[in-house]
């Protein structure tokens, strides 16, 4: 075997092919076929008899047809081609055309063949089309619930001597496997997992290969490439491993990628295995009389492209790709270009700045009314629609621009005049413009202010993307790490420390954080249909920020700053939430662990030079994910992996926050906190709960609470009892997670009812009727049946309540319909809706301040993480057969200590400060949250850090007191990152300092702190 020509990121597997790779399909009974196929036309009299022998042998002997069809197809089905083919031939005489378009369809449940006129390397209409179709039907196996596997095969000869077309035949089988459903120890071996077609007729060799590539792709999330060598001819063979439901598309868009380089395929398959892996096989020629670049160069181009296109088989910029005027990178760069201008294009203009300068943005009215401005100024101005309209205006300008970015972070391009191989081909011919070369070029060629300011947003892209995995091979999504200093201050006053911005076929998402050490939750965002996916889209960017902001008040009194991670599901993507998070999460680490997979993984540039961690946690739709999440930071061999999330499993040392009640211990605190303060019995109090049973915080609610719960609204729908619904019969439910559609409606009053979401018409015990279910449900908190003493929302969507309807909250009369709130679920309602009700005389304590139980379970689960080695953490954090080690049980109840003890800390001192100012809890939430997150970042810096003796105290205080009898402080120190152990620091003295003195201390205040409580055990 000689070598062959591979890139690094190829399998060592590559070789020499053995020549066709699959024994030749062979129909014995071919012959005797014909024959049949003779009598039965002669029997249809369609075709004169003179002429039946002619056309049959013309069919079966020249046309280059594979004999899989033969074997496949009954004599009726090829006799009806035959007929057609005559039909096809009379019409081209008797219009005097030169061409003969063959197009010969039969598809079946069971199989399918399709059968083309086709020039080789001319992508025309009926080829792209027939690939789409099986795409469609049979590969994209989101759409088909069973296993294809497809043959394609060219005849050597052209239809007729006058004519240049060939034959493209495509046989579409469902796959037999030997073993559907194969063991784990069955998964790797070919012989268990294939079709038993391929199992005949692939030869020993391509076994071999396919097995290797097989395995490759069990331990990989990414596309596996590789390339052989035909013995004896120019011819190449591509073979392409990655898993199902992984891709959609694929198969088509490869014939576009390499028609592009002037190749064309003799034959193609594509063979599916039970273990969830699918393979594809194509092999490559150049053209006939090509002037393009050598095989080789074309051959690479096409792998390195190959994941571009498995990230995004189909973009709008497609159309440029096809007609050769742009190449697989420009035209994804472009679709990159679009999306980003989407969120952050700067389109608010010169008047809005002025009016925002204007009105008083202390004033709850004006701030809304902005707000609302701003997003109808955002939609209306700038539409998607509109965007991309402008930008396939001037493909010329996503040329240049790509250009641009790929001569930063194209790695190969400093190296393309030692190895001219390694360099895009077309990136050379490229004008190598300036930053303000650009911008007059961009000036020059648009033809109004519109259009120069979507292409100076991807300039603005360009000038901010810090790393990206874009020329990584192996890459699922694709991932940037921005620096978001390009955010203007007006829309967005608090500023981020790190962006991410993710984009693959199924989802498009971001990362957002307020500080180096930073954790939240990754939230899956689906849409019921496309105005609500319009909707999503518009506000994803902002909804994300503003999350991650709450997160970052929340995460107060802890190490971690706040973050928030958001994936949006593309609308034709919503059964899909799986392989979006996976993607997420694996092109987020490509820019984590830089490096950590040599082989696998090429270099990329790196402008933010410095190693990050981010933490993940679980969200809404995420929160059975976390265990892969962590297992594939593992595999990926990121030394965090322990830490890179929170909500794993137990026996991946969890500690899950429905268990223990972690977010609603601290939710809780607050409700007794106000039964305390106002002097209340909590079995005499009523309460309406959105965010039902089958919830964390809503079943933990039920479960720690012994109030008269008199509603209940949640995903099925809204149950209601104003006698109070029946304690044990809701504690069954919440025990169970299950929604309040399983409620026994026997246990209410004459006066109580259920709505379900699809109910209509529905008659109340009081006489209303409620028309539809859904909009009943979306709305009962505004209801007037919707009354009691405490509200706690646990559930729902933000901005829930705003200035628009939280005049619903208060009668007519004056009267409150609750008098106080604890607002458990996040955003629920907007700042200027609380100001409103807390001006009415409500008591409410917002999300910031009341949810933050959740996030400090899960920052002691990653303290813990990073503190233990491997084998320790198995040994204290990880639950075996059920049975928690002691030490787990232990931490978990320190934990719980810690949560209501912070809670209560903030309840008490925000109450203190409410009464003594009389300024609303709602802002003092916000002063407190800023106020310790400010002196937090000054703490770490200041001469206190450096000061051994005080922080040896100060640390000996914040550490957990397990962690710290177990391991030491010494060994603390030692194992966990400093940035974070100085965050420990900063947050126990900041916390603890602000909720003793409040959000605006005196001069002196924080010297007799610190004397009082620190410096005298010195």
């Amino acid at each position: 075997m000689t070598a062959t020509l591979a890139p690094p990121f190829a399998s060592d597997n590559s070789s020499v092919d053995d020549g066709c790779g699959y024994n030749a399909n062979v129909f014995a009974g071919k012959s005797e076929q014909m024959v049949q196929v003779c009598a039965h036309l002669n029997e249809t009299g369609f075709l004169p008899k003179e002429l039946v022998e002619n056309e049959v042998s013309w069919f079966y002997n020249n046309l280059g047809i594979d004999d899989f069809y033969f074997a496949l197809e009954p004599v009726e089905t090829i006799a009806n081609h035959i007929m057609a083919l005559y039909g096809a031939k009379i019409l081209s005489y008797t219009k005097h055309e030169n061409s003969l378009e063959i197009n010969l369809e039969k598809e079946s449940e069971d199989s399918s063949v399709y059968i083309h006129s086709s020039q080789p390397g001319v992508s025309q209409l009926q080829g792209p089309q027939c690939e789409r179709t099986i795409d469609e039907k049979y590969l994209n196996t989101s759409v088909s619930t069973q296993s294809y596997r497809v043959e394609s095969y060219r005849s050597s000869a052209t239809v007729s001597s006058d004519l240049t077309s060939q034959i493209r035949s495509y046989f579409v089988t469902k796959c037999q496997f030997v073993n559907p459903e194969p063991t784990t120890e069955q998964e790797t071996d070919i012989e268990q997992v294939a079709d038993q077609a391929f199992l005949k007729k692939a030869t020993e060799h391509t076994k071999k290969v396919y097995e290797g590539v097989m395995r490759n792709v069990l331990q990989r999330t990414g596309p596996v490439i590789e390339m052989c060598e035909v013995q004896g001819s120019r011819e190449r063979r591509l073979i392409i491993g990655y898993r199902q439901r992984s891709t959609q598309g694929f198969f088509s868009a490869m014939s576009d990628l390499y028609h592009y380089y002037n190749l064309y395929s003799v034959r193609k398959y594509v063979e599916q295995f039970s273990n969830g892996v699918t393979i594809m096989g194509i092999y490559l020629n150049p053209l006939p009389n090509s002037k393009a670049a050598p095989i080789e160069h074309s051959i690479h181009q096409v792998m390195k492209e190959t994941s571009l296109l498995y990230c995004l088989p189909k973009t709008p910029f497609q159309q440029f790709f096809k007609t050769n005027q742009l190449s697989v990178q420009e035209t994804v760069y472009g679709y990159v270009g679009w999306i980003f201008s989407q969120h952050f294009l700067n389109r608010l203009g010169k008047e809005f700045m002025s009016l925002n300068t204007i009105l008083d943005r202390s004033n709850p009215v004006h701030e809304e009314v902005l707000g609302k401005m701003k997003k109808r100024l955002r939609q209306d101005t700038f539409t998607r629609e509109y965007i991309l309209d402008i930008i396939q205006l001037y493909p010329e300008l996503i040329k240049l621009l790509y250009a641009n970015f790929a001569k930063v972070h194209y790695v190969n391009q400093r190296e393309a005049s030692l190895q001219p191989t390694m360099s895009y081909q077309r990136l050379s011919t490229v004008e190598n413009l300036t930053e303000e070369q650009l911008v007059k070029k961009i000036k020059s060629v648009t033809s109004n202010a519109h259009e120069q300011l979507v292409f100076e947003a991807f300039l603005t892209f360009n000038k901010h993307v810090l790393k990206t995995n874009f020329y990584q091979s192996t890459k699922v999504a694709l991932s940037f790490r921005l620096d978001p200093s390009f955010l203007p201050e007006i829309e967005y006053p608090s500023k981020l420390y790190g962006m991410f911005l993710v984009i693959g076929s199924e989802f498009r998402g971001f990362h957002l954080r307020f500080q180096d050490v930073a954790r939240g939750g990754i939230r899956i965002i689906r849409s019921r249909n496309r105005e609500a996916y319009s909707i999503n889209l518009r506000t994803l960017f902002d909804e994300n920020y503003a999350l991650a902001a709450t997160q970052h008040r929340k995460n107060k009194d802890i190490p971690e700053g706040g973050s928030k991670g958001t994936i949006l599901l593309n609308i034709d993507s919503q059964d899909v939430p799986l392989v979006a998070f996976e993607k997420y999460v694996d092109s987020v680490l490509d820019l984590l662990i830089i490096g950590h997979t040599p082989g696998i993984k090429e270099p990329l540039v790196d402008r933010l030079g410095k190693n990050e961690i981010l933490f993940f946690g679980p969200d809404e739709g995420t929160a059975e994910y976390m265990d892969w999440a962590s297992q594939h930071a593992r595999k990926r061999t990121a030394s965090f992996w322990k830490a890179f999330t929170t909500g794993k499993s137990q026996s991946l040392g969890g500690i899950p926050h429905d268990v223990y009640g972690m977010t609603t211990r601290s939710v809780h605190q607050y409700v007794l906190g106000i039964y305390r303060s106002f002097g209340l019995e909590e079995e005499n109090c009523t309460k309406l709960q959105t965010g039902g049973p089958d919830g964390d915080l809503g079943s933990n609610e039920i479960l720690i609470s012994k109030d008269k719960t008199m509603a209940v609204v949640d995903g099925s729908g809204v149950l209601y009892d104003p006698h109070g619904i029946n304690r044990e019969e809701l504690t069954r439910l919440a025990e169970a997670r299950k929604m309040i559609n399983n409620f026994d409606i026997s246990l209410l009053s004459s006066e109580g009812f259920r709505v379900l979401v699809d109910e209509t018409n529905v008659t109340l015990p009081n006489g209303d009727i409620v028309e539809n279910g859904l909009l009943f449900r979306n709305t009962f908190h505004v209801n007037p049946l919707a009354t009691a003493t405490i509200f706690v929302p646990c559930g729902g969507r933000p901005e829930s309540i705003d200035l628009n309807n939280v005049k619903h909250l208060v009668a007519d009369d004056g009267t409150l319909r609750f008098k106080y709130i604890v607002e458990g679920a996040n955003l629920f309602f907007t700042q200027e809706a609380r100001l409103r009700l807390e001006k009415a005389g409500v008591v409410i304590f917002k999300d910031a301040s009341a949810n933050k139980g959740g996030v400090t379970s899960s920052s002691l689960e990653v303290l813990a993480a990073l503190a233990f080695n491997d084998a320790e953490f198995a040994e204290h954090m990880c639950v075996k057969d059920g049975v928690a080690p002691p030490f787990y049980e232990e931490y978990v109840k320190e934990v719980q200590n810690i949560i209501e003890r912070n809670a209560a800390a903030e309840f008490e001192a925000l109450w203190r400060e409410h009464k003594k100012s009389k300024v609303p809890i709602s802002i003092l939430s916000d002063d407190l949250s800023v106020a310790i997150v400010q002196l937090n970042d000054q703490l770490q810096t200041t001469s206190l850090w450096h000061n051994a003796s005080l922080r040896e105290t100060v640390l000996n205080r914040a550490f957990p007191k397990l962690l710290l009898d177990t391991l030491g402080l010494d060994t603390l120190l030692e194992r966990v990152p400093e940035n974070y152990v100085k965050a420990i620091f900063g947050a126990h003295l900041a916390s603890m300092f602000i909720y003793k003195y409040g959000p605006h201390p005196d001069n002196f205040a924080f010297f007799e702190f610190m004397r009082e409580g620190y410096y005298a055990d010195e």
